[in-house]
């Protein structure tokens, strides 16, 4: 059974068979399901806590609502 992986911007499952794999000079490893996400956080630098769209910045606005 193929291992579930997520994008590491905005948190989707990848489905196998599809997505990029991008390796660091470091050797981290990095799997995004789109080149949007890739853009996202490679080119462009994006925290995705802030964009609105990822699943990451709703878990994060939950933690912030539930606090207040």
């Amino acid at each position: 059974m193929p291992d579930v992986r997520r994008c590491d911007f905005c948190g989707r499952i990848i489905e196998p068979g599809t997505g990029k794999m991008f390796v660091k000079n470091d050797g981290t490893i990095l799997w995004f399901c789109s080149s949007k996400c890739e853009r996202n956080m490679l080119k462009l630098g994006r925290d995705p806590k802030k964009v609105r769209w990822t699943e990451k910045h709703r878990e994060f606005m939950a933690e912030q609502r539930g606090e207040l």
